[in-house]
């Protein structure tokens, strides 16, 4: 008898109980930002708090079908990785712009779903686009993915944008005593301890700010128990042409961001992305997408936050994130659940994130270390395309005088800091003119083409997408 192959890390599906732990981690560390686009949009708009909730659970619901679809495949939808799906921070200057605007959420939800078919229908032609993404683009991406964050985590360790008490001590205090936590437990602890060092983290933070207020659970005893999403409960979607012009701007640097979420998983997991699930995993993009429409929510894309937190726990099961999925289906149906996860305080939050986009970013220069830099230009590739990054962090108001359309792309650090390096790759590595003799150890490797090209560093896949 033949023996069995192993199943890969990503296949594998852990005992219940830790499922469970596992699950409840990526939820912790993904639902500020779940949240926080209805809230902004919604207020924004100046809705009614029993709108504001109803946006919060639907959005919870398809925050949680979206990643399963993702994570677990339905035919050629999902890239079958552990990657948690969320509301796109992208989309929400846009969707005040048309909320505010005379427009309200039926064209909100009318060009969302035009999005997510055009998401839909080109996700093969990024798929073939992944030649363009050697570990030279690849690794700048994640570093640029985890700068870019960190001061998401700064904000929520000083106590949350807007907090009243933002910047206090207290709330550093306890930012820092969580960040030590994990740490601590990582270097301390069991090995399955260590595995879900964050949701220890966070849990001990949370019983430490209740006797300091810096907590309130006030709201969960008046959350309903039940809450179902109906479809259209805004009413019929509008298809204004001018909403649906901005959200596929939204759409393609959605695509953009994705593209690089999934090449981080990939490298985490030692799973490379190829093109045929790239476009798996986009087309899953686009299906969540439409629903988002249809259940009054919005576009939906990869959460690199999360993306961080597979790579410190090194736990790559796909499993684990479709039973947060499956979480987030019950916070969604349940709002008195989301409202006792919602309890949790920023500050805890931030001591967890700081670790967890750190490791985003260490990954990406994990990365970048297997690419050469000798008698070529790839460091300055790495260098604009991370101070292109980084430019719309350290100044937000860089590009408020620019057109809409612009400021949807270059506003995302992602994906401004993506284009810019796919774009100076090309320049430097692909096109026709002057170049640097590679030396004799790139020459060596499998693929390694003069002066780091597309091939650099690993053989790129050539499945055919469809």
């Amino acid at each position: 008898m033949a023996p069995t192959s192993p199943v890969h890390p990503v296949d594998e599906v852990p005992p219940v109980r830790r499922l469970a732990a596992f699950g409840l981690q990526h939820v912790l560390a993904m639902y500020a930002g779940a949240v926080a686009v209805p809230l902004i949009v919604g207020g924004a708009m100046k809705l009614p708090p029993a709108d504001l909730a109803y946006l919060i659970t639907a959005d919870l619901l398809v925050c949680g079908i979206a990643t399963l679809v993702q994570c677990v495949g339905l035919w050629r939808f999902g890239a079958r990785l552990p990657i948690m799906q969320g509301c796109t921070f992208a989309a929400v200057s846009p969707m005040v712009m048309i909320g505010t605007t005379g427009g309200g959420l039926p064209a909100i939800y009318g060009a969302v779903i035009v999005a997510g078919l055009a998401i839909m229908l080109l996700a093969p032609v990024f798929g073939r686009l992944l030649r363009f993404f050697p570990p030279l683009v690849t690794g700048t991406v994640i570093l640029i993915i985890g700068v870019t964050l960190l001061p998401v985590a700064g904000n929520w360790a000083a106590g949350g944008s807007g907090a009243a008490g933002f910047g206090a001590p207290e709330n550093l205090g306890l930012a820092a005593f969580v960040l030590l936590v994990v740490v601590g437990v990582q270097r301390f602890a069991p090995p399955f301890l260590g595995r879900i060092a964050v949701l220890t983290g966070i849990v001990v933070g949370v019983a430490v700010a209740v006797p300091l207020g810096l907590t309130d659970f006030g709201p969960v005893a008046d959350a309903d128990w039940v809450g179902i999403s109906t479809p259209f409960h805004f009413g019929a979607p509008a298809f204004e042409a001018s909403a649906i012009v901005s959200m596929l701007v939204v759409a393609l640097v959605c695509m953009t961001e994705t593209t690089g979420d999934f090449i981080a998983v990939g490298e985490l997991t030692d799973r490379p992305v190829g093109p045929r699930a790239l476009a798996d995993g986009l087309r899953a993009d686009g299906l969540s997408t439409v629903l988002g429409g249809v259940f009054n929510t919005f576009p939906y894309t990869a959460y690199a936050q999360n993306v961080g937190l597979v790579g410190m726990t090194r736990v790559r099961s796909r499993w684990v994130v479709a039973a947060a999925g499956g979480l987030l289906v019950l916070l969604g149906l349940l709002p008195k659940l989301g409202a006792v996860v919602a309890a949790v305080p920023a500050p805890v939050l931030g001591g967890a994130g700081l670790v967890m986009f750190g490791t985003v970013a260490a990954s990406g220069l994990r990365t970048l270390a297997r690419v050469d830099f000798k008698d070529n230009h790839n460091l300055t590739v790495v260098a604009v395309s991370v101070a292109v990054g980084v430019l719309p962090v350290g100044v937000p108001t860089v590009y408020d005088r620019f057109p809409d359309w612009f400021q949807t792309v270059m506003h995302s650090g992602i994906s401004a800091g993506c284009v810019t390096a796919i774009l100076l790759n090309l320049l430097f590595n692909h096109l026709p003119g002057r170049t640097a003799p590679a030396p004799a150890s790139a020459l060596a490797e499998p693929g390694g083409l003069p002066g780091g090209g597309a091939e650099q560093g690993v053989e790129q896949p050539r499945e055919e997408v469809v």
